[in-house]
Order: C-alpha cells, then sequence, then structure tokens
C-alpha cells in the first residue's frame, strides 16, 4: 500500500491541475485565448528559466554521467526508428508522419519536470535527459515530417535549414545550454537574481499544466481513434517495457531510472501537433495522440512507478 500511495503523490497531483484547467476553460474563466498565451509564456520563458536554474549550480565534473546521456540518445533514436516501422502497418500513408512523432516524442520538458520535480524536489538529472534527448526529438520531427509528407513527400532543404534554425533557437534548448555552460563555467551569481529566476521559473510547472488541461479537447480523439490508440499504446507501454529493462541492466536507478521513464513514457508533446500542422500535414491525429496519452499517462505512470517501488529501483 504504501507503494502505491508513492506512485499516486507522484503522478495523481499532475493529473488534478490539469483537470483544474479543464473545469476552469468549462466555466469560461479561461478561454482558449488564455490557455494558448500561458503556454506560450511557458515555453519562451518560464521553463527555460526553470531549467537555467535547475542547471546552473550543479557540480557537472562530480555529477555527469556520459553513459547515461548516451543512453537517453541512442533508446530515443531505436524509439524513433520503431515507431518508423510501426506506421507501416497503417493503410492510410497519409498520417504515417504524424504517426511517428506521436509515438515517439514526450513532453520530457514540461510534465518530465514536473514528475522529477513532484517526486525528488529538483529536476538537475532531468535536465541532463533533456540534453540526451530534446534536441533529437526536434531534429527527427523535422526530417520524418519532410519525409513523409503527405502532399510533398521529399526533402525541401529550405523548409529543412529554417526548421533547424528554429531547433537552434528553440528556448527550452537555450535554457538547458545556458544552464550547463553556467555550472561548467562555474560562474557566481548574485542571490537577488539567482531568487527572481528561481520564481520565474516556478511559474513553468503550474501554468504549463493548467494551459495544457484548459486546451484539452476530448473530440479529436474520436476523429482517428484507431491510429491514436495504437500510437498511445506504444507510447505509454510499448516503449516503457521495451527500454525500462535495459535501464536497470545499465545500472540506472532513483531519480536517473525516473528520468528515463519520463523521456519513454510520459504524454506527447503539444508542439507535436504546431510543428505537423506547419509541415503540411493535417493534425487531427496529433491533437488526438496528445489527449490521449495526456490523459492516460497519469495512469500508466502510476504504474511503472510503482512497479520500479515495489522492486526497490526508486
Amino acid at each position: 500500500m504504501a507503494n502505491l500511495i508513492f506512485s499516486m503523490n507522484a503522478t495523481l497531483p499532475i493529473f488534478f491541475v490539469m483537470m483544474l484547467g479543464y473545469f476552469l476553460r468549462h466555466i469560461g474563466l479561461i478561454d482558449e485565448s488564455f490557455a494558448l498565451k500561458m503556454n506560450s509564456f511557458v515555453f519562451k520563458i518560464a521553463l527555460p528559466v526553470n531549467l537555467f536554474v535547475q542547471l546552473y549550480s550543479v557540480d557537472f565534473y562530480q555529477m555527469w554521467d556520459s553513459t547515461f546521456v548516451l543512453f537517453c540518445f541512442v533508446a530515443t533514436l531505436l524509439a524513433v526508428g520503431l515507431a518508423w516501422f510501426a506506421s507501416h502497418l497503417l493503410r492510410d500513408h497519409r498520417i504515417r508522419g504524424e504517426f511517428v512523432q506521436g509515438t515517439y516524442r514526450s513532453s520530457a520538458s514540461l510534465l518530465g519536470m514536473a514528475y522529477i520535480e513532484n517526486i525528488y524536489g529538483q529536476a538537475s538529472i532531468g535536465s541532463m535527459m533533456m540534453i540526451g534527448c530534446v534536441p533529437l526529438y526536434n531534429i527527427c520531427a523535422v526530417i520524418l515530417l519532410s519525409l513523409m509528407n503527405p502532399e510533398n513527400p521529399r526533402m525541401d532543404k529550405k523548409l529543412l535549414k529554417k526548421t533547424l534554425l528554429g531547433i537552434i533557437r528553440n528556448p527550452i534548448i537555450i535554457g538547458i545550454f545556458l544552464g550547463f555552460a553556467w555550472a561548467l563555467l562555474e560562474i557566481p551569481l548574485l542571490p537577488m537574481f539567482a531568487k527572481t529566476l528561481s520564481l520565474v521559473g516556478q511559474l513553468s510547472t503550474p501554468m504549463g499544466i493548467l494551459s495544457m488541461g484548459a486546451l484539452l479537447d476530448f473530440g479529436k480523439i474520436k476523429e482517428k481513434l484507431g491510429p491514436t490508440v495504437f500510437a498511445s499504446l506504444l507510447k505509454l507501454l510499448g516503449l516503457v517495457a521495451l527500454f525500462l529493462p535495459l535501464a536497470i541492466r545499465f545500472g540506472f536507478r532513483e531519480e536517473k531510472l525516473i528520468a528515463i521513464l519520463i523521456m519513454l513514457g510520459s504524454a506527447t508533446t503539444v508542439s507535436s501537433f504546431t510543428m505537423a500542422k506547419n509541415m503540411g500535414h493535417e493534425g487531427s491525429l496529433s491533437s488526438g495522440i496528445v489527449m490521449l496519452t495526456t490523459l492516460g499517462s497519469s495512469v500508466t505512470l502510476t504504474f511503472w512507478i510503482y512497479l520500479l517501488r515495489s522492486m526497490g529501483l526508486v
């Protein structure tokens, strides 16, 4: 019972705040425009600042783990390959690009940080996980959505260049690498600025989850129910069942193991819908996967954390 309570304490508060966002939207206190602006603020300001705060004072000379970062990178790359292979089971080739991206691409930065912080109180290891997977998420999404474009199935060099520049300018990636560089250079930060940044960064979790809940649209799940359920099951159960035992065999425990679990089995990021729409895809499958995995992950992550806790691994 203690292990179940631990698992529920790790996941259900996130779910409850998300449902609060949905309720506030339903009663009209939050509208779609406000939720989108909150989400934009979190993505561009609060979350990058939070990532910087988590990293800038870390002694990476002591805690850096190349095996861990490399594992995150390779597991992500293999997950992309498996999702691409599974997409060929779909008869409708026009939705395969969205299917692949929705299956492998986690909300490691927002929900991942929220879960890790909720369990351990800080998420510096989670930030290292994101170094291994977040840039790769974006690069693979650009290549796959270009090659699997339903209207123009070829690589567009101009689009590729523009999107790669967008990756370099991605606020989340900038926040990670600024914090990483600051820590390596051991630059001091005045307490007044450190406290200010900490207060801004603390907004990322509640605002991000509230906005995600406010933007839930259950009707999107029905539009392409079969592929949506298939991708969601692979995302929340299949990839975790495949790669988590490997992570355990590599000796990862506690926060590192939770970070890998979040990387593999958290909800699909909302930005996958935005990127699919902007690159010529219809978008309803992406939206449905985001909705279903966002709801389903509260159950599946509780199960995985309970299992790891029962095994004495976290």
